[in-house]
């Protein structure tokens, strides 16, 4: 399932803190996208992309997962959708709200970058909190910062119904589905809460 690998891949990057998201930037982000590779989506009309996750971040921590896909925009674009993994610190309110919509392509309207990695990039801080946008890759076990573009987010409605029984919306990054985290995805935002901190 999405959630279970969504979950192993934020375990396998933060079981190395010198080669891991800071827990420091972690902690200051609004949202996180994790795009699993195992987790594959073929779109209606062509082409493939990833299935994953975007969790909101509130002060009494995580929230519910809700389930989005990420494709190519066009033929220029970046995305690897052979087995790569990508995670992306969403910096800002402004581009969560935008994700809710119909499609949010990555690096329109907002600052992308390549996340740093590791505990001496987190202390250092900076540079990377003017970016609306951090993002990175796994490829072959290798984990670093890369600067995504050229890629478009959507949500999975289908999924999303099933889990949550009504048609999402913001609120839902909250609530969950009955003011509670669907049984079915809790292990992400557990996953999380372990590693993170405010």
């Amino acid at each position: 399932m999405i959630a279970n690998d969504a979950s192993r891949l934020i375990n396998d990057i933060m079981s190395v803190p010198d080669k891991s998201i800071p827990i420091e930037l972690l902690g200051k982000a609004t949202a996180i996208a994790i795009f699993p590779g195992a987790s594959k989506a073929a779109f209606i009309g062509g082409g493939a992309g990833h299935q994953g996750v975007i969790i909101k971040r509130f002060e009494r921590g995580w929230g519910a997962p809700l389930f989005f896909n990420l494709r190519q925009a066009g033929f220029a674009a970046q995305l690897d959708t052979q087995g790569t993994d990508y995670v992306l610190l969403i910096m800002d309110q402004n581009t969560v709200t935008e994700l809710l919509k119909d499609k949010y392509e990555i690096g329109t309207g907002v600052r992308v970058a390549a996340g740093p990695v590791g505990r001496e990039a987190g202390a250092s801080g900076g540079p990377s909190l003017d970016f609306g946008i951090l993002s990175y890759s796994r490829t072959s076990g290798v984990f670093s910062g890369s600067a995504l573009k050229r890629a478009v987010i959507t949500p999975d409605n289908y999924l999303n119904e099933a889990i949550y029984q009504v048609p999402i919306s913001e609120q839902h990054f909250y609530s969950g589905r009955n003011g509670k985290i669907p049984a079915e995805v809790r292990i992400v935002t557990q996953t999380l809460a372990r590693y993170s901190r405010r």
